[in-house]
């Protein structure tokens, strides 16, 4: 969906500014932080009382999720995972450990880790309880703002078309909660977000 010029100005910007202090990062600070975010984000009830949660594999400098992945597994929750289409939408497969998950190449894009069983549609993501969503920032009014590639969007709109209302959860360091996003109106508002500090949740 196309972004108005001054929005997409101010998005850009922000996207600039804490893609460089994510790369400033040492690996110790992100492996703690990884390892903080996996014991931090099942305090949300929204992920505690979940059956299934549609997660991520973390790349790059984004707030590591593997730990997560396996305590959401240990805790009893059917894990999905998403498998990136040509089009840039999502299709999900079950996530069986760290064994099940394969380098994916894409063109033009970086390597992926995908889970290797077998893909259940890009409607799966509409049985989840809750979905965790990446992210580079989150404001005070739970708007998130995203890498810009459009996958997420498409997959907030599936949930919308089908009346599903799972939980949304962003996954951030702590300094990403800051206090404005550039907002526009397909923009969906999280539910909560989990750091490696804690947990906050906005009102609906």
């Amino acid at each position: 969906m196309a972004e108005n010029p001054p929005t997409a100005s101010a998005k850009s910007e922000l996207r600039r500014q804490l893609l460089g202090a994510r790369r400033a990062l040492s690996p110790d600070i992100r492996r703690a932080a990884a390892e903080a975010l996996a014991v931090t984000a099942l305090e949300l009830p929204e992920l505690a009382g979940a059956r299934t949660v549609a997660a991520y594999v973390s790349v790059g400098g984004e707030p590591g999720t593997r730990e997560l992945l396996d305590a959401l597994r240990t805790a009893g929750k059917r894990v999905l995972l998403p498998l990136l289409l040509p089009d840039n939408d999502l299709d999900w497969a079950v996530y069986e450990g760290p064994g099940s998950l394969a380098e994916a190449a894409h063109p033009g894009k970086m390597r992926l880790l995908e889970p290797s069983g077998p893909a259940l549609g890009p409607d799966a993501v509409t049985q989840a309880d809750a979905v965790l969503l990446p992210g580079l920032a989150v404001d005070g009014r739970g708007m998130r703002l995203g890498r810009g590639g459009g996958s997420y969007d498409r997959v907030l709109q599936r949930l919308e078309r089908a009346g599903a209302h799972p939980a949304l959860v962003v996954l951030l360091y702590d300094d990403e909660v800051v206090a404005r996003v550039p907002e526009e109106p397909h923009d969906h508002p999280v539910q909560a977000v989990a750091t490696p500090s804690g947990v906050r949740r906005f009102s609906s």
